[in-house]
């Protein structure tokens, strides 16, 4: 196992009562085996939002890339917009 560090952390009664009734009710070991599955679960968390993040920058410079769109009429594209959600409101 990895090198191991105790640090202190600040819980609401609220969740140190949830934390206490998980070890009682057999589904941790611990209260420290939780914390550190809630840890890994936000590891991956980043790291799926790091990967978004990249994903959209890539898309972002793609678009760019791609040159204008040329020119827009936003009244026309807030019609269109309105009457699509007004069908697909009736559809559903």
């Amino acid at each position: 196992m990895a090198n191991i560090e105790k640090v202190s952390v600040a819980l609401t009664g609220e969740q140190l009562t949830a934390l206490k009734a998980a070890v009682d009710a057999g589904e941790y070991a611990t209260t420290s085996e939780i914390v550190r599955e809630a840890v890994r679960d936000w590891q991956l968390k980043r790291e799926l939002r790091q990967q978004d993040i990249k994903l959209l920058r890539k898309m972002w410079d793609v678009g760019i890339a791609s040159g204008s769109a040329g020119e827009l009429d936003m009244k026309k594209l807030r019609r269109e917009a309105r009457a699509k959600l007004k069908r697909a409101s009736k559809a559903s």
